[in-house]
């Protein structure tokens, strides 16, 4: 019986920053819907390295360190600690936003908003925008195409804007140009179809919650609705759609799935309506999304 001492002191022995750096790389990726492979290809770093170093293990290089964040699209900071002590305006205001309840946190940053980001839109005019966020699989396309259809508006998927302004899919766009490029033609995509549309239903992709600039201008100008769904049944749609792409050389789909789902839980939440879809038709599923819109305008 091999003795586990070794292993319980190796635990023991983990430096504190190593640990806090590894959770940090894990959670950002996890934010972007990257798999490790992913990553280790876009940084250029093997995934062997990648996995001591979401682990905690090792000491990893400068070098390493900064390929692996411009791959994220992160500051190097952002891993290595909080850019809220860099510098005394930084210190004040997380001062005041310390200890805060998700109400005003909430309204706090609505106040950001409007003084430096995009104004919000008049409530009548918000209204008739209707954008689905969620993970890929929870009906966004297939919900959103028929909603749009009752409702006599437009239907944005918002990817296939993207298509259409790089001119490549956006998995070409990922492995051509990186995720930075990806989020800057989303963004575009975004701020062309609240242009041209004062009534649509935009279906939005699954990571759009990972870029805060873009996401701040969904929330601003759009009612929008998380549709959720257990994971195995977001993958089991996924992979009916003919998508194979999640289970492909990856034995850790499932945990790779909820663990994103995991970190962008907490966005997805910001969303003025949740829906969940799990074990519904589609007549059932849209017959009560839109019975839950009119219901939250009252």
């Amino acid at each position: 019986m091999n003795d586990p001492r070794p292993m319980v002191e190796a635990e023991a022995v983990r430096d504190p920053l190593l640990v806090a750096l590894g959770s940090r790389v894990r959670g950002l990726r996890a934010r972007r819907g990257i798999t490790r492979r992913q990553l280790a290809q876009l940084a250029d770093v093997s995934e062997r390295h990648l996995a001591n170093l979401e682990a905690g293990d090792g000491n990893p290089s400068v070098l390493i360190l900064a390929q692996v964040a411009r791959a994220l699209g992160s500051p190097i900071a952002e891993l290595l600690g909080d850019e809220t002590t860099d510098s005394p305006d930084w210190l004040l205001i997380r001062d005041l936003l310390h200890d805060r309840s998700p109400a005003e946190l909430a309204l706090a940053r609505t106040r950001l908003t409007e003084l430096f980001g995009a104004a919000p839109a008049a409530a009548a005019a918000r209204a008739q925008r209707i954008a689905l966020v969620g993970l890929r699989g929870a009906g966004k396309s297939t919900l959103g195409r028929l909603l749009a259809a009752e409702l006599g508006t437009p239907f944005v998927e918002l990817n296939r804007e993207i298509e259409r302004i790089a001119g490549a899919k956006p998995e070409q766009i990922h492995t051509l140009y990186g995720p930075a490029a990806y989020r800057r033609y989303e963004r575009r995509a975004l701020d062309e179809t609240l242009k041209l549309h004062p009534a649509v239903v935009i279906a939005t992709p699954g990571g759009i919650v990972s870029e805060a600039a873009t996401f701040n201008v969904l929330l601003a100008c759009c009612r929008t609705v998380w549709l959720t769904a257990a994971p195995e049944e977001h993958m089991d749609r996924v992979v009916a759609q003919g998508d194979l792409r999640p289970m492909s050389g990856n034995r850790e789909a499932m945990a790779d799935l909820k663990l994103i789902l995991a970190e962008r839980t907490p966005f997805y939440a910001k969303a003025d309506l949740r829906f969940d879809t799990s074990g519904k038709s589609l007549a059932q599923s849209l017959a009560e999304l839109r019975a839950a819109l009119t219901a939250s305008r009252s």
